[in-house]
């Protein structure tokens, strides 16, 4: 089984979230609002570089 976190960083509303895991074949990420819906897979180098992205608001709207 897969344990899902949710991440610590939301809008202020809380209501845009998304959830990270750690898979076999790397980091998965998906919408905390829609867990069916399939999740996006990333290598450990991908998801430090969108980590890093985010953290530094290239990504921001």
């Amino acid at each position: 089984m897969i344990e899902w976190r949710k991440s610590s960083r939301s809008n202020a509303s809380g209501n845009e979230c998304v959830e990270v895991a750690a898979l076999a074949e790397g980091c998965g990420i998906r919408d905390s609002k829609a867990p069916d819906a399939g999740h996006l897979t990333l290598s450990p180098e991908s998801f430090t570089r969108l980590v890093a992205r985010v953290k530094r608001g290239e990504l921001n709207r």
